[in-house]
């Protein structure tokens, strides 16, 4: 039985990790549950984030971006603009068209090893579903 996602990895240079680590924990405030010399884990709510030093191989995977289940849109992405990051797609107001709906207010940043990140503010009305697990 798939209970949840447990984490999400990505690889980055011993020169990167640093930074990694500030935009992560200090910067969007998530926990370091655990570190070593070669890399961090983060808790990102629901899952956790492994940022270990590897080869960056760009081309291995599918993964288009991780989305963070946000509070606030538009606080979140001036944060992360202050401190010099990429926000390429601005905060926004969408409505996926299923069944049901969802609105939600979403915008981009580009990471600190070239991942896009999402902040998704969910409005719909399974949000505390999402919340609540």
């Amino acid at each position: 039985m798939i209970r949840g996602v447990h984490h999400i990895s990505m690889n980055c240079s011993e020169e990167q990790l640093p930074e990694a680590k500030h935009f992560y924990s200090d910067l969007l405030g998530l926990e370091i549950v655990r570190e070593w010399p070669n890399g961090i884990m983060v808790e990102a709510g629901n899952c956790w984030i492994e940022i270990m030093i590897g080869e960056a191989n760009r081309l291995k995977g599918a993964v288009r971006h991780f989305a963070f289940y946000v509070d606030d849109t538009d606080e979140i992405c001036a944060r992360v603009s202050e401190a010099g990051y990429d926000v390429f797609d601005k905060p926004r107001d969408i409505c996926i068209a299923s069944e049901p709906p969802v609105p939600a207010r979403i915008a981009f940043v580009l990471g600190p090893l070239g991942e896009e990140v999402e902040f998704f503010n969910d409005r719909s009305v399974n949000r505390e579903r999402f919340i609540n697990s």
